[in-house]
């Protein structure tokens, strides 16, 4: 049996950085446990559902995204083995482990909602959080000139849940340049008592919808969809079944890997907008140390950090973490995230607003120089051009960026 200092569980976003970290800051035998495939830039996902990106300028091969000098274990993890510090592959061997780092995201839940399944196999229903359904959420746009149309953000933790306002505002600003906006009924539905549940940014969201003559459903989540009857049955304080509906952009509810539920959190989560009984991985939110488990770590989407998910969020966390292994190991007291994550929402084609907050929902800021609130078309070119080039040249290969 195979035994490594590092075993890194998951070869997304969060896992690759990690591993490349780890490897910069002097780690000689890390390893990454991921079956052979495509690896996303999954932010650029809503650029292709708002006509500004392609799939394959934000797909690479998995090979191409490990670090060197990092072993690469192609293979599915189905499950920890915490007393011999082992984890099992699907063929049934294992691997040994000094420590262990979980980062293998979330998983959709579309029975979560009775329906959606059925209305994404037909085609009726969309979503640009699945790649395999992003760019069919453009062509729906462009294909749509009358009738109703419905939004959703999905409860948390999602991954970068917020980031599904952007298909939205990118749909209305080409309907309003087609001019056949007027001629559309736009719903959007948010768990949130704002669109996004933070006050600094919410007036001017709620402005923006405003303008567009978007109906918001507060407060509420998509309870039902029926394709065939074009319905979509919203759960609030006014249940509300809207009728006639020619396409619903709903993204699905999140759980976390059902083979991690013996590590998984239960009771109450430190903030009331992140449901308890996600199937996240108990960690320590601040170390991101697991609370039973020595030396398992988790971080990203799959980890209870008591925060939004979302990949500004990790470069934080990378950094922390990695270092919080090598304190762990000398006995020295272990660094703490602060919830720290970010949500960029395009308000229109060409500009962008970035909402920077912590844990506890108050905003903050990254500078002081500039209010990265207020949309721009500087932010706009940073997140749509720049970040791809930072994220596949620098934060995959261990360099942090501010």
């Amino acid at each position: 049996m195979a035994r490594h200092d590092v075993v890194v569980v998951g070869a997304g976003n969060a896992g690759v950085s990690l591993a490349a970290r780890l490897l910069r800051v002097g780690a000689k035998d890390v390893a990454i446990v991921s079956p052979d495939r495509p690896h996303l830039f999954r932010p650029l996902l809503n650029y292709v559902a708002g006509g500004q990106a392609t799939m394959s300028e934000l797909t690479r091969s998995t090979a191409s995204v490990i670090p060197a000098g990092c072993t690469w274990i192609r293979d599915s993890a189905v499950a920890v083995h915490t007393d011999e510090r082992e984890v099992e592959l699907s063929d049934g061997a294992r691997v040994g482990y000094g420590d262990l780092v979980l980062a293998p995201g979330m998983e959709e839940d579309l029975d979560a909602v009775p329906g959606l399944a059925e209305a994404m196999t037909a085609g009726w229903s969309l979503t640009a959080h699945l790649e395999s359904q992003a760019p069919a959420v453009w062509d729906a746009v462009q294909g749509m000139s009358r009738g109703r149309v419905v939004f959703s953000l999905p409860p948390e933790p999602s991954p970068c849940g917020g980031t599904a306002l952007k298909p939205l505002f990118l749909a209305c600003d080409e309907w309003r340049r087609r001019g056949v906006l007027g001629d559309l009924d736009v719903h959007l539905v948010t768990p949130f008592t704002g669109v996004l549940g933070l006050p600094f940014v919410d007036d001017r969201l709620e402005a923006q919808l405003g303008e567009l003559g978007v109906s918001v459903h507060r407060e509420s989540t998509v309870a039902s969809v029926d394709h065939r009857q074009r319905t979509v049955t919203v759960d609030g304080p006014t249940p509300t079944v809207l009728d006639e509906v020619d396409r619903a952009f709903v993204v699905p509810p999140y759980r976390g890997r059902g083979w991690l539920e013996p590590l998984a959190r239960e009771g109450a989560s430190g903030q009331i907008d992140v449901d308890p009984a996600s199937g996240q991985i108990d960690v320590d939110p601040e170390t991101m140390a697991h609370r039973s488990a020595p030396r398992v770590w988790s971080l990203g989407d799959a980890a209870a950090l008591d925060t939004r998910p979302s990949g500004g969020a990790l470069r934080r966390q990378v950094e922390v973490l990695a270092d919080n292994i090598a304190r762990s190991r000398l006995g020295r007291p272990l660094r703490r995230y602060d919830g720290y994550t970010i949500v960029p929402v395009t308000l229109d084609r060409r500009r962008l607003l970035l909402a920077e907050f912590d844990r506890t929902g108050a905003q903050a800021p990254t500078t002081c120089l500039v209010d990265l609130s207020v949309p721009r078309r500087a932010l706009w070119l940073f997140d749509r051009y720049v970040e791809p080039l930072l994220y596949f040249r620098a934060l995959l290969r261990g360099r942090l960026v501010p």
